[in-house]
């Protein structure tokens, strides 16, 4: 029991000890450069919301899309092992297949190209 107090000790007290010392020894007088916004890059003098291209965000949840994808298949090999495999196989295909007609589409409609 005695092993447990010491334990519990040292584990309330060490971070109460490195929070103090972080406290005392960190620097507190901020200069112009941390106090100036950071926008990715963007220049901070500039306007505070450029236009962002949708082509960008489109290529995003196409990106998302196609993990979820991943997600959805993902236990495929583990389902071959049910009493009737022919379903899943066959779901799995039409995932596929309507995520390749989708993607299709967006490329026949020029929806990937990044030249405007």
């Amino acid at each position: 029991m005695g092993l447990m107090i010491s334990i519990a000790m040292i584990y309330m007290t060490l971070p109460a000890i490195l929070t103090t010392l972080n406290y005392w020894f960190t620097l507190t007088k901020p200069d112009n450069e941390k106090l100036s916004p950071y926008e990715c890059g963007f220049d901070p003098l500039k306007a505070a919301r450029p236009l962002f291209s949708i082509r960008f965000f489109l290529v995003a949840i196409l990106f998302l899309l196609f993990d979820l994808e991943i997600a959805l298949l993902l236990p495929l090999p583990w389902a071959i092992q049910l009493p009737h495999p022919t379903h899943t196989l066959i779901w799995a295909i039409i995932i596929v297949l309507l995520l390749a007609l989708g993607l299709l589409y967006e490329w026949v409609q020029g929806g990937l190209e990044w030249a405007e």
